[in-house]
């Protein structure tokens, strides 16, 4: 029986992806560690939590002694670390928090691996660490080979972490990977995020923010593909390797919205344009032609079935985002 690590799997992404692997691995041992902050909630795992080979551990992967003590009693063959605080406006705030969890978190992580043996473990970054594209050059998009570009803290703060991995690689011959996800987007999506905002604040008749004219484009990825990206990588993907994830969506932030809108037969009028957020990536678009060639990845949910099950979600489980808003303030 392997057990694998799910370090912040009770947030969005990592949550979804202890669902998919108790789902297609069920003689699997999966150990969620979560330090519970803002992001992270056990509602998300209510459903995990009945499973018998799951166990849920409260920790921070900054608290070096938490982080060892994890590994000795639970002894995992595969980690993957999705745990990172992962808002824009966040980090332009306060950039301390994520320097102290992205980078340093995660290279404690990599400590415990060399110290207790890992047979993978694999960081989630974004490709947020490329920077941005022009609007104008739609032939452009970010491959394995693109310089690292950062634009704000948070951006920067996962850049440091992807190299801090590949150090780990080449100078103690810890096997290591790395996957660079565009936008996701689905259920269990915390609702400061753009698309769980809009849908919420439009179910409640609230206004819906747009930065600047909403001209930003940002290629979506349905979390269920990115999971099983993740589990190709983590399973047959090349030691030491960048693979990057994209969905082959690429829409305006405005257009996302008013998508939004007619969904739930809501007036354009909720929409509410404010003041641009500094330094404000442009575009993002991936090339996923690695993952598709060595492992036969290619996202199977079209911007328009995804968007459509995820307006569904939020509106039957609509006691899910209310508590967590709630819990908020």
């Amino acid at each position: 029986m392997k057990t694998i690590l799910v370090t912040g799997g009770a947030g969005f992404i990592g949550g979804n992806f202890i669902y998919h692997i108790l789902e297609k691995y069920p003689e699997y041992k999966v150990v969620c560690f979560d330090a519970l902050t803002y992001a992270g909630h056990t509602e998300t795992l209510a459903e995990a939590l009945k499973n018998k080979n799951f166990i849920f551990v409260k920790g921070d992967i900054a608290d070096r002694a938490a982080v060892y003590d994890l590994f000795s009693r639970r002894k995992p063959d595969i980690a993957v670390n999705f745990a990172a605080e992962s808002h824009v406006d966040r980090s332009i705030a306060d950039p301390g928090i994520f320097l102290r969890t992205n980078v340093a978190g995660t290279g404690i992580l990599l400590d415990a691996c060399r110290e207790y043996g890992i047979t993978r473990f694999h960081q989630v970054s974004t490709d947020e660490v490329y920077g941005d594209l022009p609007l104008d050059r739609p032939d452009l998009f970010f491959t394995e080979e693109t310089p690292l570009h950062t634009s704000s803290p948070y951006s920067a703060s996962k850049a440091g972490a992807d190299l801090l991995v590949q150090a780990y690689f080449r100078t103690y011959k810890l096997p290591v990977s790395i996957s660079r996800c565009s936008n996701n987007y689905g259920p269990f999506h915390f609702p400061e995020k753009l698309i769980p905002l809009m849908i919420t604040n439009a179910m409640n008749n609230k206004p819906l923010p747009v930065y600047g004219e909403g001209v930003n484009v940002r290629d979506w990825l349905y979390v269920e593909d990115h999971c099983e990206a993740i589990d190709l990588i983590i399973h047959s993907g090349r030691v030491g390797e960048v693979y990057n994830i994209g969905g082959h969506n690429e829409r305006r932030n405005i257009d996302v919205v008013k998508a939004i809108l007619a969904e739930l037969k809501k007036p354009e009028s909720l929409i509410q344009y404010v003041t641009d957020r500094p330094g404000h990536d442009l575009r993002y678009a991936i090339d996923p032609s690695k993952i598709s060639n060595e492992l036969g990845w290619l996202p199977k949910t079209k911007f328009e079935e995804g968007i459509s099950r995820t307006i569904q979600w939020y509106i039957s489980n609509k006691d899910w985002w209310t508590n967590v808003l709630e819990k908020q303030g």
